[in-house]
């Protein structure tokens, strides 16, 4: 069975690679991030309990969670990012124990975890790609996919593990600071060599 943990830094083009991964080479790719969102669902325990702490201008009118309400909160606050990450990681660590118990033996499958290392999963993949890119590339990517300024884009990246810590537990490199062909080329060398 073949785990290949997609991460990296927010900007860095993590969703670049598991495109190329599921379209190229037709594998399954399961997102940390869809099951994050389902975890805060309308009606949800989990959305329950984000709102009996932060009360009820979380919620959207329609009952949904105020995602960037949310966001200025825990970017901002180390405790209850903390929290919220308590709240949330033990779900989608279920909803990938759920999909790896499904797959067959000789399968290979990608498991897309922004915070693999944060969250403490890297026991669920075999091996560890990190997406990188230098840092005035992830600025301006997070800037123009976000539209936010170059503080709350700065905010966001300090928010998360150093992208140097990341690469020094990684079992892959792929350097996406120049252009889509080059990365698209790192990743079919790295598929064969290391397709079992």
């Amino acid at each position: 069975m073949r785990l290949i943990g997609i991460t990296g830094g927010i900007g860095t083009g993590k969703s670049t690679v598991t495109n190329y991964l599921q379209t190229r080479y037709n594998l399954p790719i399961w997102d940390a991030d869809i099951y994050a969102r389902s975890a805060v669902a309308v009606g949800s325990p989990i959305l329950q309990a984000i709102s009996q702490r932060y009360g009820n201008d979380i919620l959207q009118p329609d009952g949904t969670l105020d995602r960037h309400h949310l966001g200025e909160i825990i970017f901002s606050n180390l405790q209850e990012r903390h929290w919220l990450e308590a709240q949330i990681h033990p779900y989608v660590r279920s909803c990938f124990e759920t999909e790896i118990s499904r797959l067959a033996p000789d399968a290979t499958a990608v498991l897309a975890i922004p915070l693999l290392f944060e969250a403490k999963m890297t026991d669920l993949v075999t091996e560890i790609w990190v997406v990188s890119c230098d840092r005035a590339t992830q600025l301006s990517r997070i800037m123009n996919r976000d539209r936010s300024s170059e503080t709350d884009a700065q905010m966001r990246i300090e928010s998360q593990m150093p992208l140097d810590d990341k690469l020094a537990q990684a079992d892959v490199n792929l350097d996406n600071s120049t252009n889509i062909t080059d990365l698209e080329r790192q990743i079919d060398i790295k598929i064969a060599s290391n397709w079992l």
